[in-house]
């Protein structure tokens, strides 16, 4: 039996991550970007903030990578929802990305999609 192949991180904001966010449900693949605000040597968890959102990140399975308060991390892996819909990436890949500028990317962000709508339009007519 084949298993399942891993999906591509989609590019989300913390600030887009809310409940209500098509973004947020279990298992979703994402790819997300934050200043780290702290990290936990003993748990492996990380808290990066974006605006006024914050997410937690399981670091455990990432080796090599220099943890840094104050630093721009990106992170790809999957969401997990907790019963107090509380969410916790579990991170696959993690690099640092400081001298990114935050607003610069955001906007970047927003192209893209905009991008790929009017494709996705062009491709149906």
């Amino acid at each position: 039996m084949a298993s399942p192949a891993i999906k591509p991180g989609a590019l989300v904001t913390l600030p887009e991550l809310q409940p209500s966010s098509e973004f947020f449900k279990e298992g979703a693949s994402l790819r997300v970007t934050g200043k780290l605000q702290e990290y936990s040597v003993e748990t492996a968890i990380a808290v990066i903030a974006d605006e006024s959102a914050t997410l937690k990140v399981d670091t455990q399975h990432l080796r090599e990578l220099s943890f840094r308060v104050g630093s721009i991390f990106q992170f790809i892996g999957e969401l997990h929802i907790q019963p107090n819909n509380e969410a916790i990436l579990q991170a696959r890949a993690g690099r640092n990305v400081d001298g990114i500028d935050l607003n610069l990317y955001h906007q970047a962000l927003q192209l893209v999609r905009q991008f790929q709508a009017e494709r996705m339009n062009n491709a149906t007519t």
